[in-house]
């Protein structure tokens, strides 16, 4: 009789110590992302209320934007914000450390290229071999896609040199001859060729998965779902408007983006450029699930993991729902 009683006394301690880890139900939603053209859904949702619109007048917003996906994966893990738009790349390399986090919708697909600098004599993928390839950040989703490019090619990493730039400061290493080749997001591909004289080799269509390539995806604290299934809906709901909205505005939604950075960040794009580049992009909410699993070997090849088990990171309970109910 002790036995059973000191076992149900162990049961009901865990499942009070459990309960006791749980988040309340939020009254402010945190969100995350990037001032990068591939967040252009989160940016249009702000900018459009739709975020607010779903959450309603009781739940009040705060925002918070990162320069790469580290730093956000770093926000996140430590309940800095709660949901948010980041790369696949991070997003998985954390999960693999810490799986405290969950995928729980595409963002967007494509909007990467890779661009080579004037007179490189780089005219096709083997012709990287000992070239000076400017990255965003070691390990990013645009050093996976290269690295599939590079395997395609039989090539390695080890042929080449990654250089961590900003994309921003790219056009500036082409045109000082310190890079040769920029695998970069949008709308940085279109204005290395307008402004360095850049020649694309592997536009949105060719590189690394092509228009299936997984560029940005929707990210939340699974703390925070887990305590707030209907503002995750709600979410992801704000999210599925932006994209309609972009798709359906296209020159509405690049001016949007283009006055949200200046005002944030004092920096004007050029709306011309700006709207030719997003042309190479394909918001998005699904997530093609084989495409994150091999950037997840591909990442665990290069040393960045020690594992690319990876299940459980996607969680398409919210957006099935959603689907499910609009049928």
């Amino acid at each position: 009789m002790k036995k059973t009683l000191s076992g149900f006394l162990l049961i009901m301690t865990l499942i009070i110590a459990g309960c006791g880890a749980s988040e309340e139900k939020a009254e402010e939603v945190r969100i995350g992302y990037f001032p990068n053209f591939t967040h252009i859904t989160t940016i249009i949702a702000l900018e459009n209320g739709y975020f607010q619109e779903e959450f309603g007048e009781d739940i009040s917003i705060d925002t918070m934007t990162f320069p790469d996906g580290s730093a956000f994966m770093e926000a996140m893990s430590t309940d800095e914000f709660d949901i948010g738009t980041v790369g696949p790349s991070p997003a998985t390399n954390t999960y693999l450390r810490n799986p405290a986090h969950e995928i729980i919708a595409g963002a967007v697909n494509g909007g990467a290229v890779l661009a080579t600098a004037e007179n490189a004599g780089i005219e096709s993928v083997e012709d990287l071999k000992g070239a000076r390839i400017a990255i965003p950040t070691i390990g990013s989703t645009q050093d996976i896609m290269l690295r599939k490019v590079l395997e395609g090619a039989e090539l390695t990493a080890d042929d080449v040199e990654m250089v961590p730039q900003a994309p921003a400061d790219t056009s500036t290493l082409f045109q000082q001859g310190d890079v040769d080749v920029a695998a970069t997001q949008e709308p940085w591909g279109v204005f290395l060729e307008n402004q360095a004289n850049a020649d694309i080799l592997l536009d949105e269509e060719e590189f690394a998965w092509g228009t299936e390539s997984t560029t940005t995806v929707v990210t939340a604290r699974q703390a925070f779902t887990d305590s707030n299934p209907g503002l995750t809906e709600e979410y992801i709901r704000a999210h599925m408007k932006a994209v309609e909205f972009f798709q359906q505005n296209q020159e509405e939604a690049v001016q949007i983006f283009v006055d949200h950075i200046a005002e944030i960040s004092g920096q004007e794009l050029d709306y011309g450029e700006t709207l030719e580049a997003s042309s190479r992009l394909n918001p998005t909410y699904e997530i093609n699930e084989e495409v994150m699993q091999e950037m997840a070997t591909i990442s665990n090849e290069a040393e960045y993991t020690a594992s690319d088990e990876i299940e459980g990171l996607v969680n398409t309970e919210f957006l099935d729902s959603i689907l499910e109910d609009g049928e």
